[in-house]
């Protein structure tokens, strides 16, 4: 994927995906930007993972 150059970017205008915070993708889309909001949350942690966390920490037994 090629970069947009300067002159590219101030004839076409921005493209944004937004991650995460909704209100950033509400302020765009009611400044007429083209926005997609992606809906994204980083991966759950599972109990054995959070487990070796704790005890690097030295919070947990093993």
């Amino acid at each position: 994927m090629r970069e947009m150059t300067v002159s590219e970017l101030l004839k076409n205008g921005p493209k944004v995906i937004n991650i995460g915070v909704e209100q950033f993708y509400e302020d765009l889309k009611s400044q007429e930007v083209p926005v997609v909001q992606l809906d994204w949350r980083p991966p759950a942690v599972n109990s054995e993972l959070l487990s070796k966390l704790r005890r690097l920490r030295g919070g947990g037994k093993s």
